[in-house]
């Protein structure tokens, strides 16, 4: 397929809005270089009324005031700000008259009146109780909170012009409207302009752009948009921090660029809006398939954040301004402050800040409230061998004997849709699938598992009754005029489940049932794709904004958290199928995301190229994946689309071993690439990386474990470990495991047969190559290793740690789970060294009830001297934890 090799001549991006072609974007920046070009003399129309304000309870409320261009109309706007327990702040806006419902809707809508106010029942599951003990002192210009949990944050509320700056030890570390950028598009009727009679003057011009408050057109479809503009817009500045992260997904690099001016700067903002993009570009901040705005901001041992709770359309502008400490120090000391402009569609402005210091403080109150990433099955760590399409059981059964005959180790065997009949889900093709329990048999008897697809979008056709229920009982999504609507994407015709939808979810979960769903078994699970949603015919490549949903809500509202409760509900059907009493963990792969997704399962970062670039850009896209709380992920090894050479596969598969979510997958269209196909020198490579990636699973699972309990990442980058090292800060081609003290540098350039691995400033801490165990000290460089194609991933082990690993080689990982644990031990300069394992039944919830095994290693010598000592003057202890 020449036409993959070419990333520009891939994705479509007339398919896409650019800001420009975005109304509310375009105007929200225009309102920004508005006040930027007026400079001090601009007068923000915000101010808090000082006499709405109110503190109790841990919680800030007031009344903001906006002032009108005509000088005599006041809108109000409620503001609350909660203080909560974690020390995190979390400030909402919303609007007076849509909140109480006090608007008229055009063209005779449906929709609700009120600004969506519902995200948090979906992305939001704990972590809200407020601190009561906040203190507060308000004066004529200001209140001021000091709050957290050792009341050394502050939160200065400015009244007139309103702006917020949060302090930790009295030093600002976030502000809010600092730039005067605050919008909240209020509502106001539609005025129709006549033209004028002949004779008569021409009425005045209006001040703003209204050409699209009223209805904007892209891609054939027309967006009515019944509530009129109702964007909500707001400058964040984090002074003194010159790298920012997170808000995935996009395919960048780790550390976000500016997106107005600078060096290498985007030229479009950084676009959040869940979207089916098919064969996406490198190196840009165009939108893809899910959505976490949660950024990061970072600085010499110093970390901050912000969590954008919103799920309508999202733009983010980054712009990076440097200021001297005189004007003859050249730029020597002086100190750069990040500036973002945050806006959305619609819905409320609701912000969670997060003021550290460590990077652990902010992902885990974050977690706290969106839940921590699921501990998974153990299966589930093992590697996954997909295609589109394996085209019979018998082609599957066929593919898991030659695993087994080249000595491949594997556990899960996927089906793309062509395992239907005809693209209905909840059915097999009679004719290449007639017997799938047989099929699911052979692969039980080695301990491997099947994982089935199932999109949201249902086939319209008749004699199908799936899709009978769905229209008879109203539970799928409607159309603007509140009927059904009908789109097209896989199967033709379709509709859409709402699983907002409470009977849509207990609908769902019904059809999952081993009676209902004959042919699945208790090792049948889950694959959710096209979740963005995609629609094949729909603007966008997805639903028009404003279709309605349960609630009548409008898909704009809760457009970037439909993939969410698709997943939600697919995982509540998996609970429901087993035995109540002896529930197991659900498997659920999906590739729409959300905040809060990570508890359901995993993602993977959907339909890439059999490209260099595409590996290389797959590692920053992971890190930003974990630090943004969602560890369990993954790309497609070998490349979605076209055909990989045999270099770039095996590489992919050294890489891929340190995957969070390990699966190799191709599209229909591409060549057979089975591990066991690449032939020699290849295949010996390929099979070292996936027995590496099944030694390491005792320290996986152990990782995994503390992702689901504290929220700390799987895949770790360098500022997160090392949050004082500033050369690191930048870099996003190596990562550590959890706490592992495994340092992997895969190699991602073509024909490259070594690796330049950089090690932070640590004199006491020594590295060792952890297959050959040779030893590296150093502050803060550089060591050369050579990678051969047919060695292994470059992958060194951090002095001070201790790791579990199972050498005994095996067909899958269940077949690995009565093999002894080996500890492998890297003194650091002391000869130190300590680390965890973690072990439970590998599926069940018993865990929660204390069905575990969790301890802790230490190894400590007897002697104060730092030289080498002898084995005896070494002492292993360990210690139950929890």
């Amino acid at each position: 397929l020449p036409a993959l090799t070419t990333n520009a001549a891939a994705v479509k991006h007339e398919n896409f809005k650019t800001c420009e072609q975005s109304g509310f974007c375009k105007r929200n920046r225009a309102y920004a270089d508005k006040a930027t070009a007026v400079g001090s003399s601009c007068v923000p129309p915000y101010n808090l009324d000082p006499s709405s304000i109110s503190v109790k309870n841990g919680q800030l409320t007031g009344v903001l005031l906006k002032s009108l261009e005509s000088g005599t109309d006041i809108v109000r706007l409620p503001l609350t700000i909660h203080f909560l327990e974690s020390g995190v702040a979390r400030v909402t806006l919303d609007e007076e008259k849509r909140q109480k419902g006090e608007i008229e809707l055009r063209h005779g809508s449906p929709a609700r009146k009120e600004r969506y106010n519902e995200v948090q029942d979906w992305a939001i599951v704990g972590g809200l109780t407020v601190d009561k003990k906040v203190s507060a002192t308000t004066a004529e210009k200001e209140t001021i909170v000091s709050y957290g949990p050792s009341k050394n944050f502050k939160a200065v509320v400015n009244h007139a012009p309103f702006s917020i700056d949060f302090l930790r030890d009295d030093e600002t570390q976030i502000k809010f409207n600092a730039k005067g950028w605050l919008s909240m598009e209020h509502w106001r009727p539609k005025i129709d302009r006549e033209e004028p009679k002949e004779g008569e003057p021409a009425p005045p011009e209006p001040t703003e752009d209204e050409s699209t408050w009223w209805e904007e057109s892209f891609g054939g479809n027309t967006d009515t948009k019944p509530r009129g503009p109702e964007s909500v817009g707001l400058d964040i500045t984090f002074p003194g921090y010159e790298y920012v992260y997170g808000v995935p997904e996009h395919a960048g690099p780790l550390s976000l660029k500016e997106t107005r001016g600078g060096s290498g700067a985007y030229d479009q903002p950084y676009r959040l809006y869940n979207s089916d993009v098919f064969e996406y570009e490198m190196d840009t901040p165009m939108t893809l398939y899910g959505a976490i705005p949660l950024m990061q901001a970072h600085r010499k041992d110093s970390t901050v954040g912000v969590f954008w709770l919103n799920a309508a359309e999202t733009w983010i502008d980054i712009v990076k301004s440097k200021t001297s400490s005189n004007p003859l120090s050249l730029g020597i000391g002086g100190k750069t402050d990040t500036q973002t402009h945050w806006f959305s569609e619609s819905g409320l402005l609701d912000v969670f800040v997060f003021l550290g210091p460590t990077p652990k403080d902010i992902i885990q109150p974050y977690n706290e409230l969106t839940g921590y990433s699921q501990l998974p099955q153990h299966f589930a760590l093992g590697y996954h061998q997909c295609r589109w399409n394996y085209v019979t059981d018998e082609d599957v059964k066929d593919v898991d004997r030659k695993f087994d005959k080249h000595k491949i180790p594997y556990d899960v065997i996927w089906l793309d849709i062509e395992y239907t009949e005809g693209k209905k889900y909840f059915t097999w093709d009679k004719d290449n699938f007639p017997n799938p329990v047989d099929m699911q048999k052979q692969l039980d008897s080695h301990g491997r598992k099947l994982v089935i697809i199932v999109d949201p979008h249902i086939k319209n056709e008749g004699n199908y009754p799936v899709v009978d229920t769905l229209k008879s009982q109203n539970l799928g999504v409607n159309n603007k005029e509140n009927n059904i609507f009908e789109g097209w994407c896989w199967p033709g015709s379709s509709y859409w489940i709402d699983a907002f939808n409470p009977s849509a979810l207990k609908w769902w979960k019904s059809l999952f049932a081993y009676a209902n769903f004959p042919g699945t078994t208790p090792t049948t699970f889950l694959w959710n794709d096209m979740n963005e949603p995609s629609v094949f015919n729909g603007p966008e490549t997805t639903m028009p904004k404003d279709n309605l949903h349960f609630g009548n809500w409008e898909h704009r509202d809760v457009h970037n958290v439909n993939g969410l409760t698709f997943v939600n509900a697919t995982y509540e059907a998996l609970l429901a199928r087993d035995d109540p009493k002896h529930p197991r963990r659900p498997f659920v792969l999906t590739r729409s995301f959300y905040a809060g997704s990570q508890r359901m399962g995993a993602m993977w970062t959907g339909d890439n190229l059999a490209s260099w670039d595409h590996l290389e850009a797959s590692i920053p896209m992971l890190l930003t994946q974990n630090i943004a709380g969602f560890s369990f992920s993954g790309a497609d090894v070998g490349g979605f689309f076209g055909n990989p050479s045999k270099e770039l596969l095996t590489r992919w598969y050294q890489a891929g071993a340190f995957y969070p979510f390990f699966r190799g997958h191709a599209h229909i269209d591409s060549r057979r690439r089975e591990p066991y196909l690449a032939g020699s020198p290849y295949v010996e490579p390929i099979t070292q990386a996936l027995r590496l990636r099944y030694s390491l699973l005792p320290a996986w699972y152990t990782a995994f474990h503390t992702a689901s309990t504290t929220g700390e990442p799987v895949m770790r980058p360098m500022w997160y470990v090392h949050p004082a090292d500033e050369a690191g800060f930048a870099l996003d081609d190596q990562f550590y495991v959890g706490e592992t003290g495994l340092l992997v540098k895969p190699v991602l350039k073509e024909g490259a047969e070594s690796v330049d691995i950089y090690l932070p400033p640590s004199a006491e801490v020594p590295y060792y190559n952890y297959f050959t165990f040779e030893k590296y000290s150093g502050a803060g460089k550089t060591v050369h290793l050579d990678a051969p194609l047919t060695g292994n991933t470059p992958v060194l082990m951090r002095g001070g740690h201790i790791l579990p690993r199972k050498d005994r080689p095996r067909r899958s990982s269940a077949l690995m789970k009565w093999d002894p644990y080996t500890l492998v031990i890297a003194l650091d300069g002391n000869n130190n060294a300590e680390g965890e394992l973690y072990i439970d039944d590998g599926e069940s919830f018993e865990f929660q009830k204390g069905a575990y095994i969790h301890r802790r290693f230490r190894v400590s010598s007897s002697s104060s001297s730092s030289s080498s000592s002898s084995s005896s003057s070494l002492r292993l202890v360990s210690e139950n934890l929890d």
